[in-house]
């Protein structure tokens, strides 16, 4: 049965630039013109209904299939949307796989009239989402927040549905007391610095991610990011957030995943110490390696994204005896 398709060739982002040219949003212009970057690499972007889930997930996905290509996911984690967090892996990783890069739900295009906001419910939709396109199997990354969506993926399909996993700085096997601590750590609501609201609040966000963030930004650039990025749908993605906090993967005691699993980690992040990411590699034993990049933070994609490309590439081919 064909997937129910919904155009998007129109996002709200770019509706919202053209419908209000007097206020001229360079984040705005940003996001179209990574929509064209996607679109140059072959990708289309795809909103598909899901009526069981009662939710709707946005995916960029190839635009014709390369059944020679292994079918690799992308899935991104807590602020914004998809296209600004992978936009420089794309390139090279399109030159050997075939993409599939959503929205989780209530990020980007993707959203749901429900009440679940746990990990179990974003790795659903995503598993139904393949399923509507036809992918049977594919391997799976996940950075962050995207990372625990991604290991329940892993987790709940099973080796015969998600070939190989990369877990990419996702605090998995924090105890509950140590979630706790940091988030006592902060000694304000956590939402309010990963979802913020004042420029301030951004800028203390890239330097909580980011190794090196930028010095200095304007002022009205971080208003026009948060405007663009966080604004809808905050109060949907908290919940997410306290459920995140509260039950993390929601599997207890968290499976030791069957598959093939690469755990990369900034030896700098000032998110989850480095000291889970070893945990998590003796959690997951034998089938499990760690690579820890040096000279970055929780953001390792941005600040290292050839490196992490690279690792992401030869750890995935690997398996396939590609060069």
């Amino acid at each position: 049965m064909e997937p129910a398709l919904k155009s998007s060739s129109l996002p709200t982002l770019a509706r919202r630039f053209l419908l209000f040219p007097y206020r001229l949003s360079l984040v705005a212009f940003q996001d179209l013109r990574l929509s064209r970057s996607f679109e140059r690499r072959g990708l289309v972007p795809i909103s598909l209904d899901l009526p069981a889930a009662a939710a709707t997930i946005h995916i960029w996905a190839p635009a014709a299939r390369r059944h020679s290509f292994p079918p690799l996911v992308l899935i991104h984690g807590f602020g914004a949307n998809a296209k600004w967090q992978w936009d420089r892996q794309i390139g090279p990783l399109s030159r050997f796989f075939d993409l599939y890069i959503p929205d989780l739900l209530y990020f980007g295009g993707s959203r749901s009239e429900g009440k679940d906001f746990s990990v179990a419910f974003q790795s659903r939709c995503v598993a139904a989402a393949m399923r509507q396109l036809g992918v049977s199997k594919y391997s799976v990354v996940g950075i962050s927040y995207g990372g625990y969506v991604a290991y329940r993926m892993a987790a709940d399909e099973g080796p015969g549905v998600v070939d190989r996993v990369v877990i990419m700085t996702a605090g998995i096997g924090a105890t509950p007391e140590e979630t706790k601590a940091l988030v006592e750590k902060e000694r304000r609501d956590v939402s309010e610095i990963l979802l913020p609201r004042k420029p301030e609040d951004l800028m203390a966000l890239m330097r909580r991610s980011m190794y090196r963030p930028p010095r200095w930004m304007p002022t009205f650039l971080l208003r026009d990011f948060i405007e663009v990025m966080y604004t809808e749908r905050r109060k949907e993605r908290v919940e997410l957030l306290k459920e995140l906090l509260q039950n993390s993967v929601g599997m207890d005691p968290i499976p030791v995943l069957d598959q093939e699993t690469l755990v990369m980690w900034g030896d700098q992040d000032n998110v989850f110490p480095l000291h889970l990411a070893h945990r998590l590699q003796r959690h997951l034993g034998e089938k499990s390696r760690l690579e820890i990049i040096a000279d970055a933070g929780h953001a390792l994609q941005l600040e290292k994204p050839n490196r992490v490309t690279d690792l992401i590439e030869n750890f995935m081919l690997d398996k396939l005896n590609i060069s």
